[in-house]
């Protein structure tokens, strides 16, 4: 089955209201799809995993959810119900917003001292002044989560950050997201909740968006900054490794939020959603993916697609 037909299914399935889904096929920059026509080919479906088949399974994060995008079914979960912050994973539904005003892409936004994080004193290496397209800005705050060009996007809206942060909100209620709440464009503040299982949902809304798929999914960027050019690099070393295939990809942190992650990926030729809340140690959500990786590939989860 090739991915336009899996992104049709997933999109059929998605305004039926029987799972979350993407309706585009992925654009990762180092796996592209290819071209090649299949047969038709008849989809064997999992079955949801159970408790004998997670006994395998150690995931460390405090909350955690494995989903089959096209059927929305759960391959795993933990604590998936539990709302809680979720730091920069907001930037999703931030880009979202932005882009659905239809903005020029090529306008010079320039960072200001309203964009400087007060909050969390946190560093950012766009310098009050500095000037960027707001394409920039949006590569920059999904890939590198620059807290500053989130927050020049919101301000840059119709209406400013408030009507933003208000659309951001309006978007939740439209996508059905009951546990999730926005206070602020970049996540900095505990204030911006949800749960595993609603971002699912907006993971799956979010890959519909191309660019969002192309910023996640990029592994660095040089931007030139006060006349020098600077080299960013995505936050999510995954996108960097040749035996994962993503196709979006948003990491958060904050004290009250722990290390989060959310992803989608093709495991076993089939679209998967990943979420991670609130993992503690450097590495433990990128070994908790990796874990659930090998382990939906080893119990048959994820089958892969065979013609007939």
């Amino acid at each position: 089955m090739n991915r336009s037909l899996i992104a049709v299914m997933a999109a059929l399935s998605l305004a039926l209201g029987t799972g979350s889904a993407g309706a585009l096929a992925a654009t990762s920059k180092k796996k592209p799809v290819s071209a090649k026509k299949h047969k038709p080919a008849k989809v064997h479906h999992h079955r949801s995993a159970s408790l004998e088949d997670a006994r395998g399974l150690l995931v460390q994060s405090t909350s955690a959810l494995v989903q089959d995008q096209i059927t929305g079914a759960a391959l795993f979960e933990k604590n998936s119900n539990t709302v809680v912050p979720i730091a920069s994973i907001s930037k999703l539904m931030t880009a979202m917003v932005a882009l659905d005003a239809k903005p020029s892409l090529s306008e010079v936004l320039t960072v200001s001292e309203e964009d400087v994080d007060s909050l969390k004193g946190t560093h950012s290496r766009l310098r009050v002044g500095t000037r960027l397209t707001r394409e920039e800005m949006l590569n920059l705050a999904l890939m590198s989560s620059e807290n500053r060009a989130a927050s020049a996007l919101s301000r840059n809206y119709p209406g400013g950050r408030e009507a933003f942060v208000a659309a951001m909100n309006r978007k939740c209620q439209a996508l059905g997201l009951a546990d999730t709440q926005f206070a602020d464009p970049t996540g900095l503040t505990a204030s911006n909740v949800s749960s595993a299982r609603d971002l699912a949902k907006m993971v799956a809304a979010a890959y519909e968006y191309p660019l969002i798929r192309q910023f996640t999914t990029a592994t660095e960027r040089e931007v030139v900054i006060a006349g020098r050019p600077q080299l960013f690099h995505n936050t999510n070393s995954l996108v960097k490794s040749p035996s994962w295939e993503i196709g979006l990809s948003k990491t958060g942190y904050i004290n009250e939020a722990g290390k989060c992650l959310v992803m989608q990926t093709w495991i076993n030729n089939k679209p998967t959603i990943i979420v991670l809340l609130d993992s503690w140690g450097k590495m433990t959500r990128i070994g908790d993916a990796n874990r659930i990786k090998r382990w939906v590939e080893s119990a048959g989860l994820a089958q892969r697609p065979t013609a007939g």
